[in-house]
């Protein structure tokens, strides 16, 4: 009489196949089947009949198979609606079990999702609490193990550097006041105030040093209004699936330090000389030749990006290591060579126009 295995499988939740040896008894002279069945996730199908690679006895399988014969169809019909089919003297209990791997992954997809939609504060005590503290770098692998992860030396010396600047911004209004306008509005203006301050910084930094002014401009006045704007960019490539954010934050700050920062400066001075019944005049300087050679490199980092829309790469943002460092590269160099022909040609090196 053949033996009966263990009528007792544990079948993992993330779907991970199983072996079962179920055994039919059927005594010394009938069938019995030893083939090893595969089990999925929430489904068992178990066959009566034996199939290739079967041991078993031929006493009595013409009986056997005319009495199974009728019931054929009515047991492919019950396989085909997924439902469990068991054959005879056979019991199984199925225990699905849990995965730990796959609840960690969920746990951390759900973590994340809620730190997105938290995008505001609720109080200014939180704000200044968080200003203050020293929190961790991002890392996927400590989130896979559940343990929190202590802040490195780096993490230290960087809130250091820049624990002045999270606490003078941790006075703006949260934003669940006015439906966020009191947050847009204070952060807009300090914003302002700060870009100020730091134009006015620059330009009494060249010249303690003797820069002229248009090299003071293009170096450090650009250079510190700019790197909010790069850190937002780098902000946007990381959260979202497409360059469109990252890059259309570069164009279009460009788009608004031109036409809405200049436009507006200069048409309330000129406003101003024109009621006072005086002509206001700019002196172009070298602004002709910077505005040129601008446009020039702006060309050149365009075919650049749509260069890299090839097959070879896929993007205007990532891709390949090779073609990404050659990418960050270039784009450095031209921004060098900007300043250095600007530089030469405001102190006649090189002839402008």
């Amino acid at each position: 009489m053949a033996a009966m295995s263990p009528h007792f499988t544990q079948l993992p939740h993330s779907g991970v196949s199983g072996v079962s040896d179920v055994i039919g008894a059927g005594g010394a002279g009938g069938r019995w089947d030893g083939k090893p069945a595969n089990h999925r996730a929430g489904e068992l199908a178990l066959g009566r009949q034996a199939g290739p690679g079967t041991s078993g006895s031929d006493h009595g399988a013409e009986e056997e198979e005319e009495a199974l014969s009728g019931k054929d169809e009515e047991e492919r019909r019950i396989a085909e609606m997924g439902r469990p089919m068991l054959g005879e003297h056979v019991k199984m209990e199925v225990v699905i079990e849990e995965s730990y791997e796959f609840k960690n992954t969920v746990d951390k997809l759900i973590k994340k999702t809620n730190l997105a939609l938290l995008v505001g504060t609720n109080s200014w005590r939180d704000q200044f609490i968080e200003a203050i503290t020293v929190s961790a770098g991002e890392d996927d692998d400590d989130d896979e193990c559940g343990e929190e992860k202590l802040p490195s030396c780096f993490d230290y010396v960087m809130h250091f550097l820049t624990v002045f600047w999270k606490v003078l911004f941790a006075f703006v209004p949260p934003t669940d006041y006015w439906n966020g306008w009191a947050c847009f509005v204070v952060s807009i203006s300090m914003i302002g105030l700060l870009t100020a301050f730091i134009g006015d910084l620059a330009s009494h930094f060249g010249c303690t040093i003797g820069l002229k002014d248009s090299v003071t401009a293009v170096v450090f006045v650009a250079l510190g209004t700019s790197v909010p704007d790069t850190f937002a960019s780098k902000v946007a490539a990381i959260q979202d699936h497409n360059a469109d954010a990252s890059i259309g934050n570069v164009t279009g700050s460009n788009a608004v330090n031109v036409f809405l920062g200049i436009g507006v400066a200069w048409s309330i001075a000129a406003i101003y000389h024109q009621y006072h019944g005086r002509p206001f005049r700019v002196d172009p300087g070298t602004l002709a030749f910077s505005v040129t050679l601008f446009t020039i490199f702006a060309f050149v980092c365009v075919g650049v990006l749509m260069y890299r829309r090839r097959p070879e790469i896929g993007g205007e943002l990532g891709g390949p290591r090779t073609p990404k460092l050659l990418t960050t590269a270039l784009f450095f160099s031209l921004w060098l060579m900007y300043i250095v022909f600007s530089s030469l040609e405001a102190y006649c090196h090189i002839k402008g126009f």
